[in-house]
């Protein structure tokens, strides 16, 4: 099969196209996440995390600055009104942008004390955001501001947007990343990529249980990374799991066997669905912003 592709599973020629080729969206940043589709505005946003910038891509191959100064943004992810909701590693918070551009802070903090920084995000479609509070943002001044962390725990978060009310769902994570529910949003996937900073910790997706919409239960190992770490994480149509990498993204059926891996030259921090019809992959990865054309894509509520 043509394309840059690792084919493990003969199911995995049924995902992706032998007639396409990656394409470099955007290059010359630091270290690229966060990428939302916006169908509204038929864009991806992306942050550059070191440039403290979000940028916004367009179909017609134009790439300019969202937001400067984004309090080193990291992941992004829009609710059910459309609205952009943010992840900032300077503010140690979870932000939402209104329709007339204003910012309004969601979360900064939990029982008292200061979030870590804030990773990655994700909206349920009861309204509740979702998000992942690792230390990265404040182990030096690249990626945030150095800090010591006040909470115990490196916590996985469930906000009520209505009360601000904040609930740990997980503190059994070294460094929770990314993460994205089954499409039945009865699974939550998350990421764990403590590996980064001690390899005795395994590069494993974990998965939880949803019991009574807002607490997990039964976490067990997912799937495993064999190249790298699990950081930006989502789902498809069809309920597979697509992760970042070091050598591109893996996609794992339900049952968490890897299926192949689309190859990409540089580190892969995370990835979302879109493009004009919704089927394409499209990848921060490092310095540089990549799209692959695909025969899946995310459902659609």
């Amino acid at each position: 099969m043509n394309g840059p592709y690792e084919i493990v599973d003969s199911r995995f020629r049924d995902l992706v196209l032998a007639n396409v080729s990656l394409r470099k969206l955007s290059s010359g940043h630091l270290w690229t996440e966060g990428p939302v589709w916006v169908p509204a505005h038929q864009c991806l946003l992306f942050s550059d995390i070191p440039n403290q910038k979000i940028y916004r891509w367009m179909c017609d191959g134009s790439v300019n600055v969202f937001r400067d100064q984004s309090n080193f943004a990291n992941g992004n992810t829009i609710d059910l009104n459309g609205r952009l909701v943010t992840c900032q590693h300077g503010t140690r918070s979870v932000t939402r942008t209104e329709h007339n551009g204003s910012i309004t802070m969601l979360a900064d903090g939990f029982e008292g004390y200061r979030l870590n920084a804030p990773n990655d995000v994700v909206v349920k479609s009861d309204g509740s955001i979702w998000f992942t509070d690792p230390t990265y943002g404040i182990l030096s001044n690249y990626e945030g501001y150095k800090a010591a962390p006040e909470q115990k725990y490196n916590n996985v978060f469930c906000l009520d947007p209505a009360t601000g009310t904040l609930t740990s769902v997980t503190s059994e994570f070294h460094q929770p990343n990314g993460l994205a529910f089954s499409n039945d949003e009865k699974l939550l996937y998350i990421a764990e990529s403590g590996s980064s900073h001690d390899s005795s910790i395994p590069a494993v997706i974990r998965v939880y249980d949803v019991v009574n919409g807002n607490r997990l239960e039964n976490g067990r190992d997912f799937a495993t990374i064999d190249k790298g770490l699990p950081d930006g994480i989502r789902i498809d149509c069809h309920g597979n799991v697509w992760s970042s990498a070091a050598d591109g993204v893996h996609c794992f059926d339900r049952a968490g066997m890897l299926l192949g891996k689309i190859l990409v030259p540089e580190t892969v921090s995370n990835l979302t669905f879109g493009g004009a019809r919704g089927n394409e992959i499209l990848m921060t990865a490092t310095t540089s912003v990549y799209a692959i054309h695909v025969n899946s894509e995310a459902l659609v509520r």
